[in-house]
């Protein structure tokens, strides 16, 4: 019966017009495009992530930017008769954080609060200038007790030759003489003489333990060329 209608129908249409009919529902197929849902960009969640990195990104670029900034390292400071070069600059001595803990042992096992390495640079040794060091004891009141440096050798032979104990163990600093502190809480200190500090002025004052022995000793100098091995001697530029 279905088929009936359907020749029916067919019969009722002329040939033109089922040709017509057929042509354009070819068109309708071929003109418009197939839609492929998975290729559309999807904007709500493009837009949600750009929104997300950039806030995201703000705090992280600050956190960069604060670890960036190094903390300054503490410096040695010189607490009595300051110098400086002859361009003006400071001369400074670093007291490193072995030989700092060192003299505060020392300090600690003596109780003497005052105690000091003295450094000294003379001519001698296998390179031709050497270090020699020994333990001090500063005056408690360093202003009060300084005497010109011509006069330092009377001084020192009038307390060599002195049966008053208080008189040879009174402590004199030379008006040439420099006092350094570790800027770290400990009380160390180091003192020197101006021409010592010429050869010395930019090196460290450090500790060492070796198979051959624990000492004092001086590092990084930028002005000695060469050192023995024990680097106690050493040439300089």
């Amino acid at each position: 019966m279905a088929a009936q209608n359907c020749c029916s129908r067919l019969r009722n249409l002329s040939l033109p017009r089922v040709f017509h009919q057929i042509a354009a529902s070819r068109r309708d197929i071929y003109s418009t495009p197939l839609t492929l849902d998975f290729l559309l960009p999807i904007t709500s969640n493009i837009t949600n992530r750009q929104y997300l990195t950039s806030k995201l990104s703000i705090p992280f670029i600050n956190s960069i930017r604060s670890y960036s900034v190094s903390s300054k390292r503490e410096k040695t400071i010189a607490i009595f008769n300051p110098l400086k070069d002859e361009d003006g600059i400071d001369m400074s001595l670093e007291i490193t954080p072995r030989a700092s803990n060192r003299l505060k042992e020392i300090m600690s096992q003596d109780s003497n609060p005052n105690l000091a390495l003295r450094i000294k640079v003379v001519n001698g040794g296998c390179h031709g200038f050497q270090y020699l060091m020994s333990l001090t004891t500063l005056p408690s009141k360093m202003d009060s007790a300084v005497i010109e440096t011509k006069d330092l050798q009377d001084k020192l032979d009038d307390k060599l030759t002195s049966d008053n104990t208080d008189e040879k163990e009174k402590v004199i600093l030379s008006d040439d003489d420099v006092v350094f502190a570790a800027a770290d809480g400990s009380g160390a200190k180091v003192v020197t003489n101006a021409s010592s500090l010429e050869v010395l002025k930019g090196s460290k004052v450090d500790y060492t333990m070796e198979l051959i022995g624990s000492q004092f000793k001086i590092v990084d100098n930028p002005l000695a060329t060469s050192s023995c091995g024990c680097g106690t001697s050493f040439d300089i530029k």
